[in-house]
């Protein structure tokens, strides 16, 4: 079986597991408790945190251990939005763009439905870009944040984040990237990048599920969602998941020595991944900026088909995709992300993503390419009035 789902999960890497086991089994202690396994623990997590500030290029004392992705994009929007506002009640507004993670959309609707905010969703382009302009349009004296993904999950287009935080921070408003899906690929160095919050989930990179960190910026205030013992210096409370946060770290240092020859190899597979599609399926279409996007997603929508039809029959033929966001599998709907670059609902329902995982190979990808053409013409032969 060829694995083309990687942007939804990835496997636990070897090294990654052999450094986070020790934390599973014999230290095994809270890093809360004053006897040498609590110790020993405490260490361990500390160390965690360096290593992932070293990557983030931050302090220690930024980085928060979170349970994944949802829960750092969670206490990034609802946290600094509401620690604002608490300050200062006229900071109501918070700006998202159209094509954010649902950890993002869903945070902000909350603050729209349970704290009176209005919430102000900057569009993009047809390549899914936001502009400056765009983004400029929309800020008011009363925008409290600025949530804007540094690379799309389903299109992979890539945001000039740099930009767009320092036309935020004009304003005095702070800005959060979610990075889950740049992780890996993408720099994540927070000074060059400008931002004032950054989300990760390890499972996208290697480490397991349930493991995550959100960066925030030096005197950032954040207003906790879990509350209890004040672990996380009081931004999250619980005992921590050392193991976890172990793990995440090792997994980011690994892709740090690894990214640059690993994102040139695999955005040359792409691109031939891509041409040959576009090539031999009549009518495909590639969604998401051509260049300007992660070097692990290749997402189109092949009209006269239905993507989970696609799919199924790609699964015969031994290759295991996705029709767009993991977190929004089982919804008859149409992408918002794919609506929100123009394209009309019943295109929109023939959308496959194809997303690679570091270990993907030439030979993999012709294999799976000769298997799309063959997917897509049996849907089209089967959906055709003749064949009915």
């Amino acid at each position: 079986m060829i694995f083309l789902d990687a942007a939804a999960t990835t496997p636990v890497r070897r090294e990654v597991l052999e450094a986070m086991w020790p934390y599973l089994s014999g230290e095994f202690g809270n890093p809360s408790s004053h006897h040498s396994l609590g110790e020993a623990a405490a260490t361990a997590l500390a160390e965690a945190r360096s290593a992932v500030a070293k990557v983030l290029n931050c302090r220690a004392g930024e980085v928060t251990f979170t349970s994944g992705g949802t829960e750092a994009d969670n206490l990034a929007v609802k946290g600094i939005a509401l620690a604002r506002h608490a300050v200062d009640p006229s900071l109501n507004r918070v700006v998202i763009s159209a094509i954010e993670h649902p950890a993002v959309e869903e945070s902000a609707r909350y603050l729209e439905r349970v704290h009176g905010f209005t919430v102000d969703v900057v569009p993009v382009d047809r390549d899914g870009l936001v502009t400056v302009d765009a983004l400029r349009a929309v800020l008011r004296p009363e925008t409290a944040m600025v949530s804007i993904m540094y690379a799309n999950n389903e299109i992979g287009t890539v945001q000039p984040v740099a930009d767009l935080a320092a036309v935020a921070h004009g304003f005095g408003i702070p800005f959060h990237t979610d990075a889950v899906q740049a992780a890996g690929w993408l720099s994540l160095d927070v000074k060059a990048l400008g931002v004032d919050a950054l989300s990760i989930s390890g499972h996208k990179l290697g480490a397991p599920k349930g493991s995550g960190v959100l960066f925030t910026k030096g005197r950032t205030r954040v207003e906790p969602l879990v509350h209890g013992g004040g672990q996380e210096r009081g931004k999250r409370s619980g005992t921590e998941n050392v193991a976890g946060a172990v793990a995440l770290s090792t997994a980011l240092t690994l892709s740090l020595g690894e990214q640059p020859e690993l994102a040139s190899r695999v955005s040359g597979l792409r691109e031939r991944f891509v041409s040959h599609i576009l090539q031999t399926v009549p009518g495909a279409i590639l969604t998401g900026h051509r260049s300007q996007r992660l070097p692990s997603i290749a997402s189109f929508c092949f009209p006269g088909t239905s993507g989970e039809s696609v799919l199924l029959e790609l699964e015969r033929l031994g290759v295991v995709c996705s029709s767009g966001s993991a977190c929004a599998a089982g919804s008859d709907a149409p992408s918002p992300v794919l609506l929100a670059l123009g394209i009309v609902p019943e295109i929109a329902q023939t959308a496959v993503r194809f997303s690679f995982a570091s270990t993907v190979t030439e030979a993999e990808l012709e294999q799976a390419a000769g298997a799309v053409e063959a997917a897509v013409g049996r849907v089209r032969n089967l959906a055709s009035p003749q064949h009915n």
